[in-house]
This record gives structure tokens, sequence and C-alpha cells, in this order.
């Protein structure tokens, strides 16, 4: 099982985000958050930014959508350059069709679920995506503190994953650092998100190795 680190753009600088960008070259991905204060109180960023980064950065995008209407919305976002777009299916109306097309733009369809809700119900979407995103903190703000609740259900997405077979990576999204990686880890993920626990490092690439060996390890 490969492990893929993304830093979080949220927990960057804004004013100097090519620079940003550099800062982590051993990164796998880059994590843009997309919020839109309705799916979560928070106002980020759009579409012009995501291709901007995507232009500007040595790492593929991936596009986290926080938002209400991502049916609408998402494929934006892949015409904007992100080679992941993740959307909540608490927001999505038609999942499975949303997935699909996602997939016909040549981007890898994610579905991401909030702490609170479970897997299960889901099951029979997983062979329409490329990846799941288990949020570990209530989505809406970076440096959040991880939810342990969260583990069991890690554990309960890898059995899924493991029973249907493919190569759907497993990502977690929140309070990700050196002291919650390796339960991750364990537990089944291969696919992390780190916004503080990178940018806010003296050297965050370092900290993206760091990351990357520990959950190796794990």
């Amino acid at each position: 099982m490969g492990i893929r680190i993304a830093p979080s753009i949220l927990s960057a600088d804004f004013a100097n985000l090519q620079a940003e960008t550099a800062r982590v070259a051993s990164a796998d991905w880059l994590h843009v958050d997309v919020m839109d204060n309705h799916f979560v109180p928070n106002l980020t960023l759009g579409a012009p930014v995501v291709e901007a980064i995507a232009n500007a950065a040595a790492q593929p995008v991936d596009a986290h959508l926080m938002i209400e209407d991502p049916d609408r919305w998402a494929p934006a976002y892949a015409e904007a350059g992100a080679r992941s777009v993740t959307f909540h299916v608490e927001a999505a109306h038609a999942p499975v069709r949303l997935a699909r097309g996602l997939r016909s733009l040549d981007v890898r369809a994610s579905m991401a679920l909030k702490p609170a809700t479970p897997i299960e119900p889901y099951e029979d979407l997983l062979p329409e995506l490329d990846m799941v995103l288990l949020m570990t903190v209530e989505p809406g703000f970076g440096g959040q503190k991880f939810l342990d609740l969260v583990v069991p259900k890690i554990r309960r997405t890898r059995e899924l994953l493991d029973k249907h077979g493919g190569d759907i990576w497993l990502q977690i999204d929140g309070g990700v650092s050196a002291d919650t990686i390796e339960r991750c880890a364990e537990a089944g993920a291969d696919t992390f998100v780190a916004g503080s626990a990178v940018f806010g490092a003296d050297d965050p690439d370092r900290a993206v190795r760091e990351l990357r060996t520990l959950a190796q390890q794990a």
C-alpha cells in the first residue's frame, strides 16, 4: 500500500501560494479546501484560485469541495486543472452520476464523509470512486483536534474497500500530525491531508517526509 501526503493549502500563506507550494516539494499532492459558507461555516477560495495553483505547482491538485450543490459546481474544478475532485456525499443529489461525470473529465472522483456519517450506506457507491475521504474533524476550519472516534470507521472503510477490490485510496483529513498519523495508517488509511502540521513547521518539506515515514512504519 503506497503512502501519499497532501499538504493542505488552507494552512499556507495565501499571499504567497506559489512560493508555499515550492516549500513542500516532497508532497505527493496539494490539497485545496473549497468552502462556500453554506455547507460549512467558512468561506475560502474558488475555481480561479484552484486554476492558478494547478498552473503554478509541480504537484497535482486535490480539490476538496465543502460546498452545497457539488453536482452543479464540481465539474468546473476539473476544468480548472484539479486532478482529483472530492464532493461531500451529504451535499450531493446524485453521487453516482457526479462521480461518473468527474471520471469522464479524466480526473479522480472522490467521496467525502463527515465524522458522524457512516460509510456502510454508501458501500454500493465504492466501485464508482477513486478515493474515499473520511473527515477526522468537523469540516470548516483548519487546526482542529483529531477525533479519535473516527478511527473505527477508518477500519470499517478499509474492510469494505478490500472487499470490493480495485485501487481506491482512503484519505484522512483533519488533525493529522506526527501524533496521529500512525494510528490512522495502522487502521488502513493511505492518503493523508496535513495542514498546520506541515505549514506550521520550520521546514515544511521535512515535515512532509517525516509524516510519510511514520505512516510507512505503521
